[in-house]
């Protein structure tokens, strides 16, 4: 199973952040190969019948994070230097979302044989770009390019969690309410069998208060949970895997 994680600032990070795609690797190298992930024959049918001699990969063609200084994704200074190259790539970007990664995903998904998408995207485009209806129409898009790419390609997705500034602008917080309930409702829509649609569960715990450093992007508590919320997801559908350990 090849992972791709795609997101925005938050999944990216910033220079000196672990990430919650350092605190996945984490979890996902805990498992090891996939012969001791639990019950592979009850993925969807997009699971090759040889997948269980496969170890993981994590795939993506960028590897670095934010730098405020250079106002772009120059660093290489993960929090933990132990972190592995490999284990490193991604496509996530400062200030992308989904109207930026819908035309981005098909070439990266073809080029690097990614099977499972991780996906933590939306709140940026509420934010700036679109609003839920646009926005909703940029998933199915990026949907739509993935399973050009990759016809049996698996995602797992997750709600937009509002930040600090859906305290303060109840629209904004509405807008992010409804883009959510469309995600769902698009996820029910284009599940299949084939290319099976995964929604993950906004950690109940989950507080912009404790478990970000800002109102928005998550510090250690919140990588943490972010994890958990993705590898949960996989065990409890998919049976992927382990539910996750905070360690």
């Amino acid at each position: 199973m090849r992972f791709l994680f795609v997101g925005d600032s938050m999944t990216i990070g910033r220079a000196g952040d672990f990430t919650w795609r350092y605190r996945m690797w984490r979890h996902l190298d805990s498992l090891g190969s996939l012969e001791t992930l639990e019950s592979l024959e009850s993925l969807p049918s997009g699971a090759s019948s040889h997948a269980s001699s496969r170890a993981y990969e994590i795939v993506g063609p960028r590897t670095t994070l934010y730098e405020p200084g250079d106002d772009a994704a120059t660093s290489h200074a993960y929090a933990d230097p132990g972190f592995p190259a490999a284990a490193r790539r991604h496509l996530a970007g400062w200030g992308e979302g989904w109207l930026h990664m819908a035309p981005l995903v098909g070439p990266v998904v073809a080029g690097t044989g990614a099977d499972v998408l991780l996906v933590s995207l939306g709140l940026i485009d509420l934010g700036w770009y679109t609003n839920s209806d646009q926005t909703i129409e940029n998933v199915r898009a990026f949907l739509t390019a993935a399973r050009a790419a990759n016809p049996r390609v698996r995602v797992v997705l997750l709600p937009v969690i509002p930040n600090i500034r859906a305290e303060d602008e109840p629209p904004f917080a509405a807008e992010c309410a409804r883009f959510n309930d469309l995600l769902a409702k698009t996820v029910a829509d284009l599940d299949t069998g084939a290319s099976p649609l995964l929604l993950a569960s906004v950690p109940e715990s989950y507080d912009i208060h404790t478990d970000t450093y800002d109102g928005t992007h998550p510090g250690p508590s919140g990588e943490h949970k972010l994890a958990a919320a993705f590898a949960d997801a996989l065990h409890q559908a998919w049976g992927v895997g382990g539910p996750y350990r905070y360690a």
